[in-house]
């Protein structure tokens, strides 16, 4: 399949692994690129040297295209640039923050860039930034989320009509079917994120994987808004929380709760239940952990089929 997303990345399905902390590093990403898609290694989680380190050996492991996926929120961002600069990363996805800041001198070296966004709006200016694409990413989806609650099956449509620059729908997307459904709404493509959890090459704690895979509908929720609202797995954490905020805890005191290396703690090295737990509500779907390329490959393998179930009722 050839369309405005593999050819902006010259990858061979317009499919993308999200740029997670905790969780894409170096194997996940160039597993992912070496099955057709593209790879994204999480900053987000990382310090720069560590960075530099997960980009090099991605390299090594693939010669195809990776990118990476930078929060600019992160303290040391000019620094992580700079890396991925010196590095010739070609492809950088940013999130949580202005793409006005950093969209012109990434630009400026040859690197495509592409910004998350959680709102129609948000889309335009990263468009009027000088941006290549977003990422839609609807209310569904792991991690932080946009305050606006928006759906995917909403944000989708609404973005597409926003912005003529190409659109990759993430946010509750983990098969074919789904991805199908994001583009018959608009999108060129689809980035997954919960999905690739599940994988052995994510760097993530495997008692995390397995946490997801026994999850079922409602297991997630969506905490931390006078934060950053964030969707995590229930466990005894999220109950703190939950508990913090039905007595009306005060910002500082969510700050404290949340504490230091939280998310480290759940994720990476497998607490589960004093860790933060992100994942996204697409994680009741997830029944395995599987390996990156037998993912690529079912998620279009079920999209071809599908697409071609699809058409035909269209032509009647």
């Amino acid at each position: 399949m050839s369309n405005a997303i593999t050819r902006l990345f010259n990858i061979e399905y317009p499919i993308v692994q999200a740029g997670m902390i905790w969780a894409s590093g170096w194997r996940l990403a160039s597993a992912v690129s070496n099955a057709g898609a593209l790879g994204l290694l999480g900053a987000g989680s990382m310090y720069p040297e560590v960075l530099r380190e997960h980009i090099r050996k991605c390299k090594a492991a693939t010669d195809r295209p990776f990118g990476v996926n930078v929060p600019l929120l992160y303290p040391d961002i000019k620094e992580l640039m700079d890396i991925i600069v010196e590095e010739q990363v070609p492809i950088v996805f940013t999130s949580a923050g202005n793409p006005k800041i950093w969209t012109g001198f990434l630009k400026e070296k040859g690197i495509t860039v592409v910004h998350v966004v959680s709102s129609s709006l948000f889309a335009q200016k990263a468009a009027a930034a000088g941006c290549d694409a977003v990422v839609a990413e609807g209310f569904e989806a792991g991690g932080h989320n946009g305050r606006e609650e928006t759906t995917s099956f909403v944000l989708i449509p609404a973005v597409r009509d926003a912005v003529t620059i190409p659109v990759i729908a993430a946010g509750g997307i983990a098969t074919g079917k789904q991805m199908l459904a994001a583009m018959v709404l608009g999108a060129d493509g689809v980035q997954m994120g919960t999905r690739f959890v599940c994988t052995p090459e994510a760097s993530s704690h495997l008692a995390f994987k397995e946490a997801i895979v026994a999850s079922v509908e409602g297991d997630t929720q969506l905490a931390l808004k006078k934060i950053v609202p964030v969707r995590l797995l229930n466990n005894a954490f999220y109950k703190q929380v939950k508990e913090a905020e039905l007595r009306g805890a005060s910002e500082e005191e969510l700050k404290q709760l949340l504490g230091r290396a939280r998310a480290k703690k759940g994720m990476f090295e497998g607490n589960l239940d004093e860790g933060e737990l992100e994942i996204g509500q697409v994680s009741a779907l997830i029944k395995d952990i599987t390996p990156a390329a037998r993912v690529v490959e079912a998620v279009w393998n079920e999209f071809i089929s599908e697409n071609k179930n699809y058409w035909p009722v269209q032509d009647r």
